[in-house]
Order: C-alpha cells, then sequence, then structure tokens
C-alpha cells in the first residue's frame, strides 16, 4: 500500500478516499497499455489510416489523398527537416524527394552563365508517369520549401536506367561437294553366278498299337 500512496497524483490534498481509489485503480489499468505513441508518430510504422493525421501534426500543407503509400511516407518523413532548414538548397531537396523525385538544385552562382542574384534552378528527374498535377504539387511544396526572396526556375526530366546489350555472331563454315569418280574407258565386269537349293521336310504319324 504504501507503494501505491506514493505514486505521484493530480488529486489536491483534500481529494476524497474514493476519488483518490479511483485514480488509482485507474493508473494500474493503464500501466497494462503498452504505449502505442512511438510506433505510431514513426512515419515509417504507422497505420496507413494514421498518416493524414501525423501529417497534419508535422504542418504538411501540400497532401494529396491519393497519392502512393511509399509517397505519404516520405512526405511525412521529410516534413520536419524540411520546415527546419527552410530557404536552404537542403530544403529545396527534400521537397522534391518528398514527391518521390530526383533534384537537383543549383544556386544562381553555380551557374554558367551566373543567374540572377538569390535565384535557384530546379531540375527534377522521375522515373515515374509525370502529370500536370504533379507538377502543379511540386510547385505549391517548393514555395513553402524557399524563402521570400528567392526566385526558382523549376524543369522536370524524365529518366530511364537500364542495361543495354550489344552483341555480334559470326558463322564460318565450308560446303563441299563430292562427287563419285568418273574415268572414261574404264568398264567394270564380273562373273554370274546362280545356285538354287531344295528343302524337303517328310512327316510319320505313329499310333499305339491296339489290344
Amino acid at each position: 500500500m504504501s507503494d501505491d500512496t506514493s505514486r505521484p497524483s493530480l488529486l489536491p490534498v483534500n481529494s476524497s478516499p474514493l476519488e483518490r481509489a479511483l485514480d488509482l485503480g485507474f493508473a494500474r489499468l493503464l500501466e497494462r497499455i503498452d504505449p502505442p505513441f512511438p510506433e505510431l508518430m514513426n512515419p515509417a510504422t504507422t497505420p496507413l489510416a494514421f498518416l493524414p493525421y501525423l501529417a497534419a501534426d508535422r504542418g504538411v500543407n501540400e497532401w494529396s489523398s491519393a497519392a502512393p503509400e511509399a509517397e505519404k511516407r516520405l512526405t511525412v518523413e521529410l516534413a520536419w527537416p524540411t520546415a527546419r532548414q527552410a530557404g536552404t538548397r537542403k530544403a529545396l531537396e527534400n521537397a522534391a524527394k518528398g514527391l518521390q523525385l530526383m533534384p537537383e538544385v543549383r544556386a544562381w552562382y553555380e551557374q554558367t552563365p551566373p543567374g540572377p542574384p538569390y535565384s535557384f534552378s530546379v531540375r527534377a528527374f522521375t522515373e515515374q508517369p509525370y502529370s500536370e498535377e504533379i507538377d502543379a504539387r511540386l510547385d505549391r511544396r517548393l514555395a513553402d520549401a524557399k524563402s521570400e526572396r528567392d526566385t526558382l526556375k523549376v524543369s522536370v526530366g524524365l529518366s530511364a536506367f537500364g542495361r543495354h546489350v550489344i552483341g555480334a555472331a559470326t558463322l564460318c563454315g565450308e560446303l563441299t561437294t563430292v562427287y563419285p569418280i568418273v574415268i572414261e574407258g574404264l568398264q567394270a565386269s564380273s562373273q554370274v553366278f546362280m545356285a538354287a537349293g531344295l528343302y524337303t521336310v517328310e512327316t510319320s504319324t505313329i499310333y499305339p498299337q491296339g489290344s
């Protein structure tokens, strides 16, 4: 009983015995439940139905309920890093990666010739089908990730990867035709033998002698 009374409680000092008993009983019930928050708050392990609520908790502004599950989980995972690094190259890259794109971001001073100050060139490559809807979603995400003074030039490219095999074969052979030898003036002759044979079979039947 001493262990139960030493537990921290939010009840005031003038609480009744019934209130203290209910507080103690509910505390014991809660101890039997494994806390679900570590799994729920992890974008990789949270249930699919909970992803929209986790996205709202992390401040995701651009969200599509029709997006693939992998994209949703990646968007939630990159939400906080993008918000913390807003206005930087990393934030722009994360904004594109959340849509399963492969970004290539170059600042104005890295371009040839240099672009306008405080401008970025964003090239996004994808192996998936691309549409106007994804293009509009990318623009909204980049607008949230950039700083107010930055201007963006966005282009999208489709990339394909694979192995190319080039082969060649050469078949060499010789065709030889052999004809029978023919010698003029040569005659072949031989003796002719004739033979005959006779095969005779004689059958005898023997009966037992009668009394």
